[in-house]
């Protein structure tokens, strides 16, 4: 059976890509003939950590084998493509949350949740994909920040689009209860 693997070997700290059935280069004397002397689940069962000794020259060295994940591809508005870069989102969403009572972790979170839920579209995605489900994150956890958010991704150019915003969130969200 022939698939590739990436390892990183501990001595070179370098990605390997190896055939199962030729097994690793040794990073000592780039022999290809070696055995596995330990195997153990690595990083929550993500990696597989296999020790190995070479036949050739005796030395030991361990490799990380990891599931090889398919880039996710953006489609700019210009129809440039280019990666997803999560860190990009959630740069976004930390300017519509400044100053507001908005945790780092819930931001990271929502920063996730866009991406999980960008991959299991299984395609190229565009970028107001990407724009509309952070907006429609946002939205039931800060008005505000729902609001700064949607002023950038919807290009407002007025204080009427603002208004406008603010009227369609003030009619969707549930009249607060009063004490």
């Amino acid at each position: 059976m022939w698939w590739s693997r990436v390892s990183t070997c501990l001595y070179h700290n370098s990605p390997k890509i190896a055939c199962i059935v030729t097994g690793m280069r040794c990073p000592f004397c780039s022999t290809d003939d070696d055995r596995v002397v330990d195997s153990r689940l690595a990083e929550d069962g993500v990696a597989i950590r296999r020790r190995r000794e070479c036949a050739a020259c005796g030395q030991r060295y361990t490799t990380f084998e990891r599931i090889e994940e398919v880039g996710l591809v953006v489609v700019k508005r210009s129809g440039e493509r280019e990666p997803f870069d999560q860190s990009k989102i959630l740069m976004g969403i930390r300017a519509a949350c400044k100053n507001r009572p908005v945790d780092e972790r819930v931001m990271e979170g929502i920063a996730a949740t866009v991406e999980e839920s960008m991959r299991l579209l299984n395609r190229d995605v565009s970028s107001e994909e990407i724009g509309r489900a952070t907006l429609d994150a946002i939205r039931p956890i800060d008005d505000v920040a729902y609001v700064r958010f949607a002023s950038v991704y919807k290009g407002f150019e007025g204080t009427e689009d603002f208004a406008r915003e603010i009227g369609m969130l003030v009619k969707s969200t549930a009249p607060k209860l009063r004490n």
